[in-house]
């Protein structure tokens, strides 16, 4: 399991809930709301796992997840998104996301793609058309 986590997302509430189910099993989780916050804390903290809303792509996926890359070369990336359709899948795929979870299925899925992206695997939450 990671020993630090980078956490961005826009939506406090929301990020506050992920934060304390990430907090139950990881000595570190560190916040952010924006995307140049993501992008110092990737190059200040080199993170294990960095957990990152879809919507801080703001229309280039590709170009976010190489941006954390160049800064945190060996996090894993998992992505939440409230997007359930395919594309949305393949998207992160192709743009070399490790994983993805809808947020809808946090509860559920978050720990357990942790789990997954520690042992390498790669994980998307059920109901993702791939």
């Amino acid at each position: 399991m990671p020993d630090c986590v980078l956490l961005a997302d826009r939506h406090h509430r929301f990020s506050e809930g992920v934060r304390g189910l990430l907090e139950t099993a990881f000595c570190g989780v560190f916040l952010v709301a924006d995307r140049a916050s993501l992008m110092e804390g990737a190059s200040r903290l080199r993170p294990d796992l960095v957990v990152v809303d879809v919507s801080l792509a703001e229309g280039d996926l590709g170009d976010l997840l190489q941006s954390i890359r160049t800064r945190a070369p060996a996090a894993k990336i998992l992505l939440l998104s409230v997007h359930d359709e395919g594309t949305v899948a393949d998207a992160a795929v192709s743009a070399g996301a490790d994983g993805l979870v809808l947020k809808r299925a946090v509860a559920t899925d978050l720990l357990p793609a942790v789990e997954a992206l520690a042992g390498g695997q790669h994980y998307l939450s059920a109901g993702i058309p791939h």
